[in-house]
């Protein structure tokens, strides 16, 4: 059992996107109640709407990538607050710092973050307390306060994780990396940085963001969640011909094999339109364009209306007609396609 902080994705009515390091994810189910199916297995999701509080059981694969028929027998279920209940003779000896953190969670699980912000305010010299503080601080769009926990959980990043383990519970919470993507992040360096760039984000700090996620690239340069939110700021917000260059070898190798890879791809095209590279930009969008099973419809209205910039600047006025039309017929308040069409 694990419980989750969850703002996802929504691709479609009880379907959602999770994406993480480790692979991609898709959730079926209706809203509170969820089945995730992922690289690691099978997770079922019960949840609270509104509360941002999930209770999940995992089922690993077999080796065949069904459940392994040699799995021992399932055990009784234990909940997260089972695992977080401090008795009397173990107060004596549990550091305060360390109570503070354990009934932190005990009130996070049980839906009442107010009292577990405190918690995790009195016990934020505590990395994982720092985290989970920044992160509720982040949930409540707190930005000051979530930039001060999370670098405080960013300065003692050695120990993220410690009581996490100690007490056999999981937290996740999924960022926004951008508007198509969502990444499913856990208490280590990686997502304390991820959480500082989006609260930079937020704070109209786009330089501290782009320094946030340059120590990240620098730690581990084939990261595509990094990759794909330094490409986006990159050309959002600082959009130089040599910032753009970036952009074009952040996605040097990058196919078309995933939702995180096409949104790499949107930002490469983006980069290379306003470096005046347009065939290129034209082709890759093209060739992004190709292969929609499985894509966000707002990515791909993203791809498409990029490419009909690209059309605008090369002259060609009748493909950027047809394309207009046809994004129109899809997706009618899109940007300013109805003008564009003359309809409005």
């Amino acid at each position: 059992m694990s419980f989750r902080l969850f703002r996802r994705m929504k691709i479609a009515p009880g379907v959602s996107i999770n994406l993480s390091k480790s692979g991609a994810s898709l959730s079926f189910g209706p809203r509170g109640a969820k089945v995730t199916v992922g690289p690691k297995g099978v997770r079922k999701t019960i949840g609270l709407p509104g509360t941002g509080l999930y209770y999940t059981q995992h089922t690993g694969y077999g080796k065949t990538g069904r459940r392994s028929r040699k799995s021992p027998p399932p055990t009784s279920t234990v909940h997260p607050e089972d695992r977080l209940n401090l008795g009397y003779l173990k107060r004596l000896v549990t550091p305060r710092a360390e109570e503070d953190f354990v009934d932190g969670m005990r009130a996070f699980v049980r839906g009442n973050e107010t009292a577990a912000s405190r918690y995790f305010r009195k016990a934020d010299h505590l990395a994982d307390a720092a985290f989970m503080a920044g992160m509720l601080a982040l949930k409540r769009e707190a930005f000051q306060q979530a930039e001060q926990f999370l670098l405080s959980a960013k300065h003692n990043h050695s120990r993220l994780g410690r009581y996490f383990v100690k007490y056999d519970v999981q937290a996740t919470a999924t960022l926004s990396i951008t508007r198509e993507v969502s990444a499913v992040i856990s208490p280590d360096v990686r997502s304390v940085l991820l959480a500082l760039a989006e609260v930079h984000q937020h704070q109209g700090k786009p330089k501290e963001a782009v320094e946030d996620l340059k120590q990240l690239y620098r730690r581990n340069r084939g990261d595509l969640v990094v990759r794909l939110s330094l490409a986006e700021l990159l050309v959002e917000d600082f959009a130089g011909k040599r910032n753009c260059q970036t952009v074009v070898r952040l996605a040097e190798g990058i196919e078309n094999e995933s939702e995180l890879h096409a949104a790499l791809l949107f930002y490469k095209a983006r980069a290379l339109r306003k470096l005046c590279l347009l065939t290129a930009a034209r082709d890759t969008l093209t060739t992004t364009l190709r292969r929609k099973k499985n894509r966000p419809d707002e990515l791909l209205h993203g791809l498409r209306y990029e490419r009909i910039l690209v059309y605008e600047a090369l002259g060609e006025k009748k493909r950027m007609r047809k394309e207009l039309e046809k994004l129109y017929a899809e997706a009618p308040a899109y940007q300013d396609v109805a003008k564009r069409l003359g309809l409005s």
